[in-house]
């Protein structure tokens, strides 16, 4: 066992190595969570499609939130009226939130980026917000979470060098102000950027890197940029990042970017595709993709997947789920739901037990070839 970092906030623990890819375990107040990890996306304070009583049932031990949906809605005032996000939405275990920088950057059809913030158009109803640094710390320490995110400069994908290289050095401006600050209980990760641009991912690693933060992000991919160029900026940039505390990829992705991930040395994820995938009637399964609305399935006794145990595969059939999904009940996509996120979780289980019996390498190359292969009559 190898130590990495430790504070009142936050700890973290090397368990095991097999090539680059880790096994390790996060400390929080909330619960100690198992790496690598993927949290699903409550953005909202909620998991989409699912109660927390059914997201319980599920194992996540740690969620993600949003810190720009949730000052929108219902307010950072409201939120620790009702004593924190933990005791408002009645989740007990960790929890940690984005810092709004990329929603606003993604959401906000007008804004304007200056040295102290972003004044931005509310996607809701078009009203105009300033977001600062300080702002998202003090958003997100007032909601009390385990992990915050530093409040970063997003650029989108397709900016020149000298575009992009700006956007990183005011992201390094915002993540020492973030430090600054923090007066609360949250952790603080920070935000590594630079595009694809090989020289600005270095230089931002270290600079990043070299911040007292408990964790540190590769930020400001999946943003519009071919696959390809996603997964080189991620295997070149997560080497570069201290390898005595978590590493995080924010907003990727698919079960084969996560066996990715892992594979360069990243210990966590988030992304919508399980969540978005089911409501549109897309599941995971391990031969690959279901299109659950399509006629083969209509007379289909089997679960959605044979090799799955999650709640869904153990009680209702494809030919049931499809009839609910044609039908447009709300069910279909609460079982839709259940089923991913229970896929995805299972899929970091299955790579953690990969990685702690030293045989993560072939289980990669299994993943990765019947991804490869596909199979649309699954």
């Amino acid at each position: 066992m190898t130590s990495g970092v430790s504070s009142p906030r936050l700890t973290f623990q090397l368990l095991a190595t097999d090539g680059d890819a880790r096994l390790g375990q996060i400390g929080t107040a909330h619960g100690t969570i198992s790496t690598p990890v993927f949290m699903p996306v409550g953005t909202a304070a909620s998991v989409k499609g699912l109660t927390m009583d059914q997201l319980r049932e599920l194992g996540p031990e740690i969620i993600l939130c949003n810190t720009y949906h949730l000052m929108l809605r219902p307010g950072a005032d409201l939120v620790e009226e009702m004593g924190g996000l933990h005791r408002f939405t009645s989740w007990d275990r960790a929890i940690l939130t984005d810092s709004g920088g990329f929603q606003v950057f993604s959401l906000s059809e007008i804004r304007k980026v200056r040295e102290e913030g972003v004044e931005f158009q509310s996607h809701l109803d078009g009203s105009r917000h300033f977001l600062s640094p300080e702002d998202s710390i003090g958003i997100q320490e007032r909601m009390g979470v385990d992990i915050a995110m530093a409040f970063d400069e997003c650029p989108r994908s397709g900016l020149d060098r000298a575009e992009v290289e700006s956007s990183m050095e005011m992201t390094h401006r915002w993540a020492e102000r973030s430090l600054r600050a923090r007066k609360g209980s949250s952790a603080l990760f920070g935000i590594v950027q630079g595009g694809t641009f090989p020289d600005l991912r270095r230089r931002s690693a270290e600079f990043i890197g070299g911040l007292p933060f408990e964790g540190v992000a590769i930020g400001g991919v999946s943003v519009g940029e071919p696959k390809e160029a996603m997964l080189e900026t991620m295997r070149f940039t997560a080497p570069l990042l201290p390898a005595d505390r978590p590493r995080y990829l924010m907003g990727v992705g698919t079960p084969e970017d996560l066996v990715e991930g892992v594979a360069a040395g990243i210990d966590m994820f988030d992304c919508v595709m399980p969540t978005r995938n089911a409501r549109n009637g897309t599941l995971f399964t391990r031969k690959g993709k279901l299109a659950i609305k399509n006629a083969r399935y209509r007379a289909d006794e089997r679960p959605i997947d044979p090799e799955c145990g999650c709640p869904t595969c153990r009680t209702v059939s494809r030919a049931y789920v499809r009839h609910l999904f044609v039908a447009g009940e709300i069910a279909a996509a609460v079982y839709n739901t259940v089923h991913n996120v229970w896929f995805y979780l299972d899929l970091m289980r299955r790579i953690r037990q990969s990685i702690a019996s030293k045989s993560f390498g072939s289980f990669r190359r299994e993943l990765l070839a019947e991804s490869a292969a596909g199979d649309p009559e699954v």
